[in-house]
């Protein structure tokens, strides 16, 4: 990467984080710069989980005009994620057919959050309380807003949303 790449990186954007269920590390900055990109934690064993088929479905229908949606596995919230990787990996792709990219399981809480969601929650002054949180970033790689575990990914909220960025 050349150091003029790295100086472009929005600071939403510049991590790099494990592939789940896999050695292969993807800088965020490499892989999403100048898309819009959706962060999400995630878990298998929660009364959100049926979200994973509405994320699918957003990624789905809007990744052609420049969506991401990225899913982070985390087990901070009433060992609602207690799986190994391999195993998520296995019921996302298996129960709701996600191909969405998904990265390795991590910590969201605040006081052991993993260094993206402690940047994701100083720029919207909210840590996930749930499983099912929702960072929204621009094409700029600015964090824009945050939607709580009870905005469905087909919320009019969240679409509208999602589709000024475009």
């Amino acid at each position: 990467m050349t150091t003029q790449a790295v100086a472009n990186c929005a600071p939403a954007l510049d991590f790099e984080l494990r592939r789940l269920a896999s050695d292969d590390t993807v800088k965020l900055c490499d892989a999403y710069q100048g898309q819009v990109v959706l962060i999400v934690n995630t878990a298998s064993k929660c009364g959100f989980t049926g979200q994973y088929e509405g994320l699918e479905a957003l990624y789905g229908k809007y990744q052609d005009r420049g969506l991401v949606v990225l899913g982070f596995p985390s087990n901070d919230f009433a060992n609602q994620e207690p799986d190994s990787e391999e195993q998520i990996q296995q019921f996302c792709r298996l129960t709701y057919s996600v191909e969405f990219p998904m990265f390795e399981k991590i910590h969201v809480k605040k006081g052991k959050a993993d260094p993206l969601y402690q940047y994701l929650a100083a720029q919207t002054g909210v840590y996930p309380k749930w499983n099912f949180y929702k960072y929204l970033i621009d094409r700029e790689g600015k964090v824009v807003d945050a939607f709580s575990s009870i905005t469905a990914p087909d919320s009019k909220k969240l679409v509208n949303a999602i589709e000024k960025l475009l």
